[in-house]
């Protein structure tokens, strides 16, 4: 959950409304994060919309204070407060996704960024974040990593650039962790696939750069395509299916799993 200097309308609405239905259902505010798991202030900074709720905590602050699908309906509302606008769509279907497969040049795959990873990288960029804004982006991060442990779970494929593993962001300490961390996502979880792009591979199919395809719940196929002239979420189904196709070249041409996480752990042994 993020913190802003300004406060939107938005959040304000969410915040008076928690309050609202918490104060119907009897509960004090200790009462109540007693009940929701969380800390009393952060309730507190909740209902002064200084911070923003997770869906989770929309939710079930929806059952315990039986709000009659008010609370539920802030989901979308919260969604906008915490990602950027293109990317709006792209979050809330990925919740749901049937496939989710990325090819990453520069960074770790953000599903899988740890938090001491995800705050480098937010404070790397140019024109650079405040450090509330960069707590938003970072808890908005985090919270999406929920998907990989839905039930059922999405089907996952990364390919990621050998480069990748040796840009310290950070430092050497917070890159080590987040390769031990990708070394332990492969390892937990049977529907996450990971692999490297050799550094010495002479024929590469990549060199238009990263991309992110996803098959949603309903069977559609989408790419999403991150640059500086502007994000774009695609769904012509020609430009999709020769992105799909794309991206099978780049897993051929990549290392496979098990010599993927090999490479990794040779990384985390020189740090």
């Amino acid at each position: 959950m993020g913190k802003s200097d300004e406060i939107s309308h938005g959040r304000r609405l969410m915040g008076e409304l928690i309050r609202i239905y918490r104060v119907r259902a009897g509960y004090t505010q200790k009462e109540a994060s007693e009940r929701l798991l969380i800390s009393e202030s952060l309730m507190g900074a909740v209902e002064r919309a200084e911070r923003i709720p997770t869906r989770d905590l929309l939710l079930e602050s929806e059952t315990l204070f039986n709000a009659n699908g008010a609370l539920k309906a802030c989901c979308p509302l919260a969604d906008d407060e915490k990602y950027a606008p293109k990317f709006v769509d792209w979050a809330r279907l990925e919740r749901t996704a049937r496939v989710i497969n990325a090819y990453e040049t520069m960074l770790i795959p953000g599903l899988l960024q740890t938090e001491a990873y995800a705050y480098a990288l937010h404070r790397s960029r140019v024109p650079a974040y405040s450090e509330a804004e960069i707590a938003q982006h970072v808890a908005a991060r985090l919270e999406r990593q929920s998907v990989l442990d839905r039930t059922p779970p999405p089907r996952v494929g990364y390919v990621i650039e050998e480069s990748v593993l040796d840009r310290a962001l950070g430092g050497p300490e917070v890159l080590k962790g987040q390769l031990l961390h990708l070394l332990a996502c492969v390892e937990r979880y049977n529907h996450l696939t990971v692999q490297v792009m050799p550094a010495d591979q002479h024929t590469h199919a990549g060199l238009m750069g990263p991309m992110q395809l996803m098959v949603t719940e309903e069977g559609r196929s989408l790419w999403y395509v991150e640059a500086l002239g502007g994000d774009r979420l695609i769904s012509k189904p020609e430009q999709v299916s020769d992105m799909f196709d794309l991206f099978g070249i780049l897993r051929a041409q990549a290392h496979n799993p098990w010599k993927s996480a090999e490479i990794i752990e040779a990384k985390v042994k020189q740090l």
